[in-house]
């Protein structure tokens, strides 16, 4: 398979990001949505609404978003608007919460655990996502980005449930004890959530930017998280997103930064690369990739 490319900047600027994206090529038009996390109530690592702003407003954007599972600020949409007012993204940009209102159902194909995913039904009303993440460690998954963003990100709090069980239940309360699975299984579930959101929305209306900063081992879905022991790397981007996790995940491994043992050993000892190895086995793109550099 021919090496996938991923655009690679050190300048971690709104102007970078803006330069970045239209390096991809990829004009995505009509209603576009912009997910990203906002982040938990508490936690400050969240890609901030001045560095993103530019971007979103070139876009003609909406920030687009779905309840947690695990309770904390955003499990309730009530709490869940509290935290995006809080951390500034309203009334800065249009955001919908797109589980608010209710949820649909949308086919895995050839999956290797879920027969469907769960997701806010608003995922309708978008033509096309720019699918903008914040690289970093996560507590189940090892690391997020773009991969997690479009599954667990997207999933409604029902379709979280079912993502982290491997289909075994859509309640909230059970998938974190008696229906949690082994964890290649919760890992190949996200590969399996990124298909159907992909298939449905269409492989040519994403376009996926990772940004590498603030790199703590802990997800944006903390509300305490550890503070990073590495410097930030910059930003990635491509139109595959096997590959955008990929360079990042490799970026932390090959950089010479000591303070990289710590998100190392949290994206190893969950075996977070599977996530990246399953999407790959189900067509979403190639691991195989080549650095283009814009600086």
């Amino acid at each position: 398979m021919k090496p996938s490319i991923v655009y690679f900047t050190k300048e971690i600027t709104p102007e970078s990001l803006v330069r970045i994206y239209k390096a991809l090529g990829r004009d995505l038009r009509g209603h576009i949505g912009v997910k990203i996390s906002t982040g938990e109530m508490g936690g400050h690592n969240y890609l901030k609404p001045e560095l993103i702003g530019k971007l979103v407003d070139q876009l003609q954007g909406t920030i687009v978003e779905c309840c947690t599972a695990y309770g904390g600020s955003r499990q309730e949409k009530e709490k869940h608007w509290d935290t995006i007012k809080a951390h500034g993204f309203l009334p800065r940009f249009p955001v919908d919460l797109m589980d608010e209102f209710g949820e649909i159902e949308i086919p895995v194909h050839n999956g290797f655990h879920l027969d469907k995913d769960i997701v806010g039904e608003h995922l309708n009303h978008y033509d096309s996502l720019l699918i903008l993440s914040h690289f970093k460690g996560h507590m189940m998954g090892g690391f997020g980005g773009a991969l997690k963003n479009i599954s667990i990100g997207i999933g409604s709090t029902a379709g979280k449930a079912y993502i982290h069980s491997a289909g075994q239940t859509t309640d909230s309360s059970d998938c974190w004890g008696v229906y949690a699975p082994k964890q290649d299984d919760f890992l190949e579930s996200m590969a399996d959530a990124c298909e159907a959101v992909l298939r449905y929305v269409g492989y040519k209306n994403f376009a996926y930017i990772n940004v590498a900063n603030r790199l703590s081992v802990d997800c944006d879905c903390d509300s305490n998280p550890a503070e990073p022991e590495m410097a930030d790397l910059g930003i990635y981007a491509s139109l595959d997103p096997v590959a955008l996790d990929q360079a990042c995940y490799d970026a932390v491994k090959n950089c010479d930064d000591p303070g990289k043992a710590a998100l190392i050993e949290r994206m190893d000892s969950r075996h977070g690369i599977h996530t990246v190895e399953a999407a790959e086995k189900l067509g979403l793109g190639s691991r195989a990739y080549k650095i283009i550099l814009l600086d």
